[in-house]
């Protein structure tokens, strides 16, 4: 693609095939185990042999990722998939990963139920820092913005800080986006993400992914999920790739949400522990506004105790009580009924794309009713 596309451009066209009178812009899925094979020259002669490490669909999504995120993808049947594949085949035992301690919570429970036990040292390291020397460390594993807390961490200096002690840098894009900003040009060396969310954005479909620019590591990446087995099915490959093409209008929306959410709820003193890294007042704005090209739909916050965040999402109209984050619809969850490691009353809200105006007044009512208790 074009160098000089703006990120709509970028969207639309990412990875379609060139055009072909009388054939659609984005070629249906192909449903496939087994191909022809030529019976020759064998899988030689064609790149479909076998529907585990082949597919025609799911090669064009992988194109159009790759685009987006400035380096090769492979795509996964989830986003924990994704995580849980490369840390498998990048680590060996006696090797030391270092991991967000306020990330995503079920990769620091498979850290330390998994990786741990096959001999990999685990250390966690808050967002935000301080980090610790990274001597021996093979792999440091950002999250930014963390999920759900939203700290940021600062991807050039801490990318440059690993390198210079020989450890590998990989980011979990999920809450940003290749469209919020683009780990690999910020030092990373890889980029791992769930497509389920706000990349993909109907709530309809699971996927995940790996980019990278380093073939060194794609391959024993690639090679994980051949043999494992890891892979999306072709439709949902086709929906992913046809999501896309709306990503920057979707954000765009949602980030303008949020926008005006925060602007209600920093005004509101039964709201406490507001988070938000576009917020001027966010301890993360700093970092965030100088690395990040546009702030999430996502916000974080406090209604102090379970049954206030119950009595909240009953009262609203707009808000739906859901896990995930990224979707059409604005949601909320209260973490810690999953056994996240949060408060009581700390709420993950995930901005929809309904109108601004809509969605204010619905929470500023949702949020009086819930008070009322």
């Amino acid at each position: 693609m074009s160098a000089d596309w703006g990120d709509g451009t970028r969207s639309v066209h990412a990875g379609l095939p060139a055009p072909t009178p009388g054939q659609p812009f984005l070629p249906g899925p192909v449903f496939a185990a087994p191909y022809h094979l030529d019976p020759w020259q064998g899988p030689a002669a064609t790149p479909n042999g076998y529907g585990r490490p082949d597919n025609p669909t799911r090669r064009l999504l992988e194109a159009a990722i790759g685009e987006l995120e400035g380096g090769d993808c492979r795509v996964f049947a989830s986003g924990q998939a994704a995580i849980t594949g490369l840390l498998l085949a990048l680590l060996r035992p006696g090797d030391t990963v270092l991991l967000p301690a306020d990330g995503y919570f079920p990769v620091r429970a498979f850290a330390t139920d998994t990786l741990a036990g096959i001999g990999v040292t685990v250390g966690f390291v808050p967002t935000a820092g301080p980090y610790p020397s990274f001597d021996g460390v093979r792999l440091v594993l950002l999250e930014t913005p963390a999920n759900p807390g939203l700290d940021v961490a600062d991807l050039p200096a801490l990318s440059a800080a690993a390198h210079a002690a020989g450890a590998l840098v990989a980011v979990d894009n999920t809450t940003a986006t290749p469209l919020g900003q683009r780990p690999l040009d910020l030092g990373a060396d890889l980029v791992v993400a769930s497509g389920t969310k706000a990349l993909t954005g109907h709530s309809d479909l699971l996927l995940g992914y790996v980019a990278t620019r380093a073939a060194d590591l794609l391959d024993p990446v690639n090679a994980w999920r051949t043999t494992t087995g890891g892979v999306p099915g072709a439709f949902d490959c086709w929906l992913a790739h046809r999501s896309l093409a709306t990503v920057d209008l979707r954000l765009a929306r949602q980030s303008a949400n949020a926008e005006a959410l925060v602007r209600l709820l920093a005004d509101r003193p039964d709201v406490t522990g507001l988070r938000w890294p576009g917020r001027p007042a966010d301890p993360a704005y700093r970092v965030a506004s100088a690395q990040m090209r546009r702030m999430p739909g996502v916000l974080s916050f406090d209604l102090g105790d379970a049954a206030r965040v119950a009595r909240f999402l009953d009262a609203s109209r707009l808000v739906a009580a859901a896990t995930s984050f990224g979707g059409l619809h604005t949601t909320a969850d209260r973490r810690a009924q999953w056994g996240d490691d949060t408060a009581p009353g700390f709420v993950r809200l995930s901005c929809g794309i309904e109108d601004a105006a809509d969605l204010v007044a619905d929470v500023s009512a949702a949020l009086d009713a819930s008070a009322l208790g």
